[in-house]
């Protein structure tokens, strides 16, 4: 059975993980989430790269998950991040997201240990195997330091509950490569917002996008256009956030998405080392692009 019946569809946020004080803040995580429901998006992902989940303990990790859910109030899918270079880890995290309830699981391909091919697609399989929530791969080579080849996504394709891709390479030949081996009904979302029209164009089923949590309504109207074949409002859409998006990208994400909330007065500016405070320079320059954008309360 190829695991295609359940495919989330439309904009999904990898949300920020508002800090204050060094622990988790419930009311920040409030205000974001409604803020981005408020803009139409489709989904919710807690614990992804954008809500620093490397520097979550495993408490806080759940903790974030089980807030999410609570907060959602079943008004969206939850898809928790609960990837982990340890298949043991992971398997636990995503079975952790399932007891709390979530909808689904997003999971980074193995960092650090650059495993082959194989070893990559064993270990979705092993995490498909162990959990009943339908699970996304999340392809970015820039942080894990391995590709998921688009053989090993066809493969993966067929696994039952593996039933999409945050395609995060960059490249669109390596998105139309696996858009054309993997099984009919396999998604892939965009997880690169600067090619994210083109993303959707060739075949693409959503977004899961970091700039979401600042400009929710422009991309979920975004992926809705491309989900209804009106593709000049999409494109249009596309072509008015390019220059929002070099600025939100300017620095490590989340570093100016969340300092881009906290000027927005969602949450606190607040994040964990490695992370640091964007530098000055680029903080001008962000403050002048979310003035342009008409962002700043």
């Amino acid at each position: 059975m190829i695991a295609t019946k359940i495919v989330f569809t439309g904009s999904l946020v990898p949300i920020v993980t508002p800090f204050r004080d060094g622990t988790l803040d419930r009311d920040g995580l409030d205000r974001v989430i409604e803020y981005v429901l408020a803009g139409s998006s489709d989904g919710l992902i807690p614990c992804g790269t954008t809500g620093e989940s490397a520097t979550l303990s495993h408490d806080e990790h759940e903790q974030v998950i089980r807030c999410t859910i609570e907060i959602a109030r079943k008004r969206v899918p939850v898809i928790a991040g609960t990837g982990s270079n340890s298949t043991s880890e992971a398997i636990r995290l995503t079975q952790g997201a399932e007891k709390a309830g979530a909808d689904g699981a997003l999971l980074i391909s193995p960092y650090y240990n650059k495993p082959t091919q194989e070893g990559i697609f064993r270990h979705y399989q092993a995490v498909a195997e162990a959990s009943r929530l339908p699970l996304i791969v999340y392809n970015i080579p820039g942080r894990t330091g391995s590709k998921i080849e688009p053989a090993t996504l066809a493969r993966l394709s067929r696994v039952p509950r593996v039933i999409g891709v945050k395609e995060a390479t960059g490249s669109i030949e390596t998105t139309i490569e696996i858009l054309a081996a993997a099984a009919d009904g396999f998604a892939v979302y965009s997880g690169e917002d600067a090619i994210n029209f083109p993303i959707l164009a060739a075949g693409g089923k959503g977004l899961i996008s970091a700039m979401a949590n600042v400009v929710p309504k422009p991309l979920a109207d975004m992926a809705h256009a491309a989900a209804e074949r009106r593709w000049d409002d999409a494109r249009r859409i596309h072509f008015e956030l390019l220059a929002l998006v070099k600025v939100l990208f300017i620095e490590t994400n989340p570093i100016p998405v969340k300092t881009a909330c906290a000027l927005m007065g969602l949450c606190s500016a607040e994040m964990r080392l490695p992370l640091t405070p964007i530098a000055d320079g680029n903080l001008t320059k962000l403050k002048q692009a979310l003035a342009d954008y008409k962002l700043l309360r």
